[in-house]
């Protein structure tokens, strides 16, 4: 009697059993859409997702959907956030001029500091120059 059961047993476990792949999922035609500029799928991007699925018959357009107020809050994240990212840019770039000013100041200085030539010096200096 124990060993119908235990058939039984192994032929649910067999059937339920999942399988896995290791394989790298293959996604139809993402090399050509990037190599053409174009989204890796047809779903991120472009007039099919951006553009109402309908309008009224008297012209007016349908109300947002879901999905495309959720992108364009996105879209309006990111661009706050390259915005900022833009400025601190700049704002280094200037920190970095000002010190390389500072620093050609500095140098000015101390070269002003030097003992300067004198007497037949001086006017040997001129006339080579």
């Amino acid at each position: 009697m124990a060993a119908p059961v235990r058939t039984l047993c192994c032929s649910v476990f067999r059937l339920s059993s999942r399988q896995f792949s290791t394989t790298r999922e293959v996604h139809a035609g993402e090399k050509w859409r990037k190599e053409h500029g174009i989204a890796r799928s047809g779903t991120e991007y472009g007039l099919l997702t951006d553009l109402p699925d309908w309008s009224f018959a008297d012209g007016r357009p349908a109300p947002p959907l879901k999905g495309q107020l959720r992108r364009k809050q996105e879209r309006e994240v990111l661009a706050r956030r390259v915005v900022l990212l833009n400025s601190e840019v700049d704002a280094g770039v200037q920190k970095f001029k000002e010190k390389q000013e500072e620093a050609e100041r500095e140098e000015r200085h101390r070269q002003s500091l030097l003992l300067k030539p004198k007497g037949k010096l001086l006017t040997q200096k001129k006339t080579r120059s």
